[in-house]
């Protein structure tokens, strides 16, 4: 098999060699080697996002559910352990490499249709993991001018935010090992340090607050006629809680980075996939007992009216306690730590985004090349967190319902695809369902509650819809062949043909008879003046997946009476045709020629069907990507259209 070598190898320097490491230009690998980490290093990663809503989500499921907050608490830690972590485990096991749930989805859809889905769910991913950056950056920037002890020149919320989010995109210029040391250090000092919070609150209840547990069981009672109805209202508020669940897609997306086993079968990885869900678990486990116990001590021991917009409890609940309970030394301490963790928690979104993208936009051919680079697509989407943060004031609270639908709508699709693997298996079915049925719930509750969440991920679907189209469009002119292979029959018919030039016939088949053949070759000799003593062959390009973008094109031979015949199939006709006189020319050392028939019909309409089905108006376009791929007219395989 002979890779293509049409394009010319770029002279990259020192500095762009560096920003783009990890891109292939003209088969010039600059990618370094993949590095790979514990499971546990990883979690900490991923846990940034998970771990630090910690700092917000005890204010918010008080102002949510007041009374019951412990309760919608204890249903979301619920929801948490008996269905988003089966759903993810799952999703680990089927798709190693950190496709997640969107590559599921995206094999019971194929060719277009699976194409504009999986945009639809990045666009969601894209909500997801950009408003996570700018959302756990503008909370981290409000802890940050809240604290006692920091000059008032500081109190610019947006100032604040952009550099935040400035230096997290510097951190992951930088590379992801540095990303991962820092996430280490941040979620194991931000955890022991709630862990010592949470043993003094329980201290505090049981020296000072005796009898504040019963006093709270007895107002839950005279509220509600029932302990039924207790339940039901806490599983109807808990969707307003559903930040609390965020993590688990990020969780499978930076799968490539776990190291897994040294005889992992690089196409069913055990290792990654048990170090995976470790990893899942671990974390579920973790975040379910912080979350009851910061929930239950914040209501039991913080009054209502602290946590009202401008309390000083308002978004840093477990904060005040510290302040409150441990002295300004501790809660300055706990403060930092709570600010390192919500700037950091836009690692594990930006790791997901560095993850995701590049797995699906170029290989589609909806966005350029240098996607693939850590480095250049870190930098544009720091610049994208700083529009949105601009545009948004820097506001944690207008970012909420925007964060919760890119959160909740991934985590539907995943308990989606899962249902649908599991489909044949009776029992698996209809449990799988019900958890689909679960987040269905959810979502809709809170695109009911927040309905600018939903505006806001339609934006981001619709403009990664529409930049992926424009990027396809913009490189349908591409070779789009990444290697071509002759069968021996299909290299014995080019040997024959040697040492006159080898001269093409496009041909579309109809009946494929050998009369057939013989009307086109004795047409083409007459357009194009071919003397009968030119050898010629025939080349027949079958349409294949016109969605896919890239293909690896195998040529084979065949005889129809006299008549030699080179067949493949391609998603796109002139690229196919394009790349094989390439590889003729490479092979022979001569110039290939290619005849075609003028085609009649309006150009617009061509032009469109060759962007979306692969073939139209054949000839100029294989002559534009010839010659876009050689910059040497004398070089080019000759086009003749007759």
């Amino acid at each position: 098999m002979a890779t293509l070598t049409g394009a010319s190898k770029p002279h990259l320097g020192r500095f762009r060699r560096w920003l783009f490491e990890g891109v292939t230009f003209a088969g010039t690998p600059l990618e370094s080697p993949a590095h790979t980490y514990p499971w546990w290093k990883v979690m900490c990663l991923t846990g940034v996002d998970y771990f630090s809503t910690l700092g917000y989500q005890p204010g918010i499921a008080f102002l949510a559910a007041g009374l019951l907050s412990p309760l919608a608490t204890l249903v979301l830690v619920a929801v948490t352990l008996c269905v988003a972590l089966p759903v993810y485990r799952q999703v680990a096991e089927r798709s190693p490499h950190g496709q997640g749930s969107i590559a599921m989805l995206e094999e019971l859809l194929p060719r277009w249709r699976g194409k504009v889905f999986v945009l639809i769910l990045l666009g969601f991913a894209l909500t997801d993991f950009v408003i996570t950056m700018t959302l756990s950056a503008a909370d981290a920037a409000a802890h940050v001018i809240e604290n006692p002890y920091v000059p008032r020149f500081l109190n610019h919320p947006e100032a604040v935010t952009l550099v935040l989010l400035a230096v997290l995109g510097a951190v992951f210029v930088r590379g992801f090992r540095e990303a991962i040391g820092l996430a280490v250090g941040i979620v194991f000092l931000y955890l022991a340090l709630n862990a010592v919070l949470l043993v003094a609150c329980v201290r505090e209840l049981a020296l000072h607050h005796p009898g504040a547990l019963t006093i709270w069981r007895r107002l839950v009672n005279q509220t509600f006629s029932s302990p039924l109805a207790t339940i039901a209202v806490a599983f109807l508020l808990y969707p307003k809680l559903a930040l609390g669940l965020s993590g688990f897609e990020t969780g499978v997306a930076v799968m490539p980075l776990i190291r897994g086993d040294k005889g992992d079968n690089p196409a069913g990885p055990a290792g990654r996939i048990r170090n995976t869900k470790r990893l899942l678990l671990s974390a579920a486990l973790i975040m379910s007992v912080f979350l009851i116990g910061s929930s239950l001590v914040t209501t039991l021991l913080i009054p209502t009216e602290a946590f009202q917009e401008g309390g000083p409890a308002n978004g840093r609940a477990l904060a005040y306690l510290a302040h409150e309970l441990l002295g300004g030394v501790f809660g300055t301490v706990y403060d930092f730590s709570t600010i390192a963790i919500l700037w950091f928690a836009g690692a594990s979104a930006m790791a997901g985004l560095l993850t995701l993208v590049p797995r699906y936009l170029p290989p589609y051919g909806m966005a350029p090349e240098w996607v693939r680079g850590t480095r250049p697509l870190a930098i544009f989407f720091t610049a994208v967190a700083f529009g949105v943060t601009l545009l948004f004031d820097a506001d944690v609270d207008a970012q909420g319902g925007a964060y919760a639908t890119g959160v909740l709508f991934l985590m539907s699709s995943a308990s989606m695809a899962v249902t649908l693997a599991n489909w044949r298996h009776r029992r698996r079915r209809w449990l799988y369902l019900l958890m689909t049925m679960v987040f269905a719930y959810t979502t809709a509750a809170n695109i009911v509650e927040r309905p600018e969440g939903i505006k806001i991920a339609s934006f981001f679907i619709a403009a990664i819809v529409f930049s992926s189209l424009l990027s396809r469009a913009l490189r349908a002119t591409e070779v789009r062949i990444k290697s071509v292979q002759l069968s021996a029959t299909a290299r014995a018919f080019v040997d024959e043909v040697v040492p006159h030039p080898v001269r093409i016939i496009a041909h579309r088949p109809d009946k494929r008879a050998e009369q057939e053949y013989d009307v086109k070759e004795r047409q083409a000799r007459e357009d194009h003046s071919l003397g009968d003593g030119e050898p010629v062959l025939f080349l027949e390009v079958g349409h294949g997946d016109a969605s896919e973008f890239k293909n690896d094109l195998l040529v084979r031979g065949v005889r129809v009476g006299r008549h030699r015949v080179l067949r493949c199939k391609s998603p796109a006709v002139p690229n196919a045709i394009a790349a094989l006189l390439l590889h003729l020319r490479d092979l022979t050392g001569g110039i290939p020629h290619a005849y075609f028939g003028w085609t009649e019909g309006n150009p617009i309409a061509y032009l469109l069907r060759y962007l979306f089905l692969g073939e139209g108006d054949t000839a100029p376009v294989t002559r534009e990507v010839l010659r876009k791929a050689i910059a040497n007219p004398l070089e080019r395989p000759r086009i003749h259209v007759g």
